[in-house]
């Protein structure tokens, strides 16, 4: 195969899937994107949005897409769950396959490779450090409601929480209650109930930018000082020592890094790459380990 090497990096969740295309020397020629690959969601719909997305960064590169010229690296969803790892490896469509945890491939994306910790934050979290032999620890990411402490989701059962108190008396009805209960779509106390009840985890994560946007106000803002509480928290199960850099991912870092209390907020570092790149790393090493292309 040689020379007519790919390839690819997939980050796969609940959401979607980002493919990043690389020629045989690791040099990114385009990405693609599809629907969610988490494994949670069957097997079968994981392959059908890698494919996709895969077509779509060959079609990009214009490139043939073919799976005999590809060896793929995944950073999914899933993967802990050994009989859907199982399933996917032998549905998979080529013999040249990677597969590690998002957080992995996340925490490798954002150091390069090096040791380091990432906090995850987005509709869930999660925490991962990688150490110089390249073992991975997690902690956090047991789910929601019960953990993905500093979430979307965690802010938003906070503040569904205050809406409720806010209608029925027990909080006041203010700029924040009113933009909450405006989002449900709830014009009452039952209207609430049935929308908290039908609500599931991405529902609830619809209400972080709500709080975000009353920061100032003293109710989200005791969330989200606790939410910064928690990801040091996390950051000192993972390293004790502070001896390693720190990088949050996802679609809220940015709005909770300042909310990471010292000495951690010191110790945060911009992430190089995100969890497709990561992913992508996991192809070059796969096709090292094959002898399809020189280890760099």
């Amino acid at each position: 195969m040689g020379n007519d090497i790919f390839l690819i990096g997939i980050d796969g969740g609940g959401t979607g899937t980002r493919a990043v295309l690389a020629d045989a020397r690791g040099r990114e020629l385009a990405q693609g994107s599809a629907g969610p690959s988490g494994l949670a969601l069957g097997i079968e719909a994981a392959w059908r949005s890698i494919e996709a997305a895969s077509a779509e960064a060959c079609a990009r590169a214009g490139v043939a897409f073919d799976w005999r010229h590809c060896v793929l690296g995944c950073g999914l969803a899933g993967v802990n769950h050994r009989a859907w790892l199982n399933a996917f490896r032998a549905s998979a469509p080529l013999a040249a396959l990677a597969i590690e945890s998002d957080a992995y491939t996340t925490v490798v994306g954002a150091h390069g490779g090096a040791p380091g910790v990432i906090v995850a934050l987005g509709t869930g979290s999660i925490a991962a450090a990688l150490d110089a032999s390249g073992a991975c620890r997690i902690a956090g990411g047991y789910g929601f409601p019960s953990g993905d402490e500093a979430s979307g989701a965690w802010l938003g059962l906070r503040a569904l929480s205050y809406a409720q108190q806010a209608l029925d008396g027990r909080a006041p009805l203010d700029a924040l209650a009113r933009a909450l209960v405006a989002h449900t779509g709830a014009p009452d106390r039952d209207a609430l109930i049935v929308w908290s009840c039908e609500a599931n985890q991405t529902a609830y994560a619809q209400l972080a930018p709500i709080v975000l946007a009353h920061r100032d106000h003293p109710a989200a803002a005791h969330w989200i000082e606790q939410a910064g509480i928690e990801i040091g928290r996390m950051i000192d199960a993972l390293d004790p020592a502070a001896a390693l850099p720190v990088a949050l991912c996802g679609g809220l870092a940015q709005a909770l890094a300042s909310a990471v209390p010292e000495p951690h907020g010191a110790r945060l570092v911009a992430p190089q790459a995100d969890s497709a790149h990561g992913a992508l790393r996991l192809a070059e090493r796969e096709a090292a380990r094959l002898g399809l292309t020189a280890p760099r």
